[in-house]
């Protein structure tokens, strides 16, 4: 049976519907079911599975992402599954155009560590509230990272243990001798690092090793301790250290390079942090750049932190990254219109109505509700009765004419957002969130209020 998708909508928004679909090569056919209600956004999932009666031929049915409810009551009542589209009607171009992507989509072959800093400093508690945290963040190894003031061979073995007991996979983070053996001992799967100085202690130990340079630029140091291993069969990484902007960045991506043209199945890491932690810039784009330079090289171990204010949520971009490079690579495409998770203050594309819409939309409204739009240039606001355009949310607002408390709290909410949105050119729309990728977050709502009686009066209804 060939695919026929439903799309459900409000009558508002159904002339805005056709038209979108009329302009998107969709590779099925379609229906539109207009509902008796004004706002598709105020209709449930129990009211549209009481009042929708969808053609015999229907296969499946798109309900307005912002519907309450869930999808199950209807895909129960109809027979058929149920999806919920985007928010806007405006995305549905691009919303099908990237599902084979979100089919396919999620694997990494990245394995993300994630370290705790100056663990000997830390309680046991705060260091199994930070494992935790990394772990929900998609972390794959929880790396301890030690101190040079504090050695941690006391409290080490137990802490050890306890995360071990509690399923993390972990590293230790030091150069320290009697640190690498502790922890050895206790149970760590990888050691961070060995050198000239220390790479005698290969042939103790059980755990992973990572080999470095003896000093960053010294590939001939790492060759030996390379050769070290080798010589005594065990397995290990190899990090030729990347270094931070202004102090040897360039110089250190080419030792990658060369390093990888001398090893070519190599295990490598690369430690993003030093990035991240020492460029004042927001983390999600460094981290995506340099998680596609280790994708291409074949890098697949970064270690990276969250000790700076501006990489807060660096290891679970590390891990969104991971997987949009991995899929941009296994598909021969550029990692764009795939996963918008890491565009967390530009949107990645405006859909604005255009003003001649919202003049025809005006045309269509007969109560006196205010809806509101805004693109880069304008904000609009209006009801049955007024439609006003401007820039400043204020003057707009003294326009309107409310006096209600609630109202006038909801109408300032919406406005405030719809400035943000217009002053940093992303998409607004009413009473949902602005879309900050993987760190949007849910917008507290209260009971909706409508107007029902003469402008400014509003009492609240569900």
């Amino acid at each position: 049976m060939a695919e026929r998708l439903l799309f459900v909508t409000g009558k508002l928004a159904a002339p805005a519907l056709r038209d979108t679909l009329d302009r998107t090569e969709l590779p099925f056919d379609y229906e539109i079911a207009v509902m008796k209600i004004t706002v598709a956004a105020l209709m449930t999932t129990d009211w549209i599975a009481r009042f929708l009666e969808p053609p015999e031929a229907t296969t499946k049915i798109m309900i307005p992402g912002l519907c309450e409810g869930e999808t199950a009551v209807l895909a129960e009542r109809f027979g058929v599954p149920v999806v919920k589209g985007p928010p806007d009607l405006k995305r549905l171009p691009s919303w099908f155009g990237q599902a084979d992507a979100r089919a396919n989509y999620g694997t990494r072959d990245i394995r993300v560590f994630a370290e705790i800093n100056h663990v000997p400093r830390l309680g046991r508690e705060r260091i199994l509230e930070l494992a935790d945290y990394y772990r929900d963040a998609g972390a794959d190894v929880v790396d301890l990272g030690m101190s040079l003031d504090r050695r941690w061979l006391d409290d080490g073995p137990a802490v050890i243990a306890e995360l071990r007991e509690r399923g993390f996979a972990l590293s230790i983070d030091t150069m320290d001798r009697d640190e690498i053996l502790m922890a050895d001992e206790a149970g760590v799967d990888y050691v961070l690092s060995l050198n000239g100085s220390n790479r005698d202690l290969a042939d103790r130990l059980r755990a992973t090793p990572v080999l470095i340079p003896d000093t960053p630029d010294d590939l001939d140091s790492l060759e030996a301790t390379i050769a070290h291993l080798e010589g005594l069969g065990k397995s290990y990484l190899v990090d030729p250290i990347i270094e931070p902007i202004g102090t040897g960045f360039a110089a250190s991506l080419g030792r990658y390079l060369e390093v990888r043209r001398r090893h070519p199945d190599v295990e490598m890491l690369m430690g993003i942090g030093n990035l991240t932690e020492l460029t004042e810039a927001d983390s999600t784009g460094v981290t995506a750049v340099l998680i596609g330079f280790c994708q291409e090289l074949g890098i697949r171990n970064v270690l990276t932190t969250e000790v700076i204010e501006w990489a807060r949520g660096a290891v679970q971009e590390a891990v969104l990254a991971a997987q949009l490079m991995h899929f941009a690579h296994e598909q021969g495409t550029p990692p764009k219109h795939v996963d918008g998770r890491l565009l967390t203050v530009k949107d990645e594309d405006l859909r604005p109505y255009a003003e001649v819409e919202l003049r025809e939309l005006h045309a269509r409204v007969t109560d006196p509700n205010f809806r509101i739009f805004a693109d880069s240039d304008w904000i609009y606001v209006f009801n049955s009765d007024l439609f006003v355009k401007g820039t400043d949310f204020n003057e707009i607002f003294d326009q309107l004419g409310v006096d209600e408390a609630t109202h006038a709290f909801y109408l300032g909410k919406e406005l405030m957002k719809a400035t943000i949105a217009r002053a940093l050119h992303k998409n607004y729309r009413q009473e949902s969130p602005l879309e900050w990728g993987y760190l949007t977050f849910d917008e507290p709502r209260r009971k909706r209020v409508r107007l029902t009686g003469r402008r400014g009066t509003a009492p609240p209804e569900t």
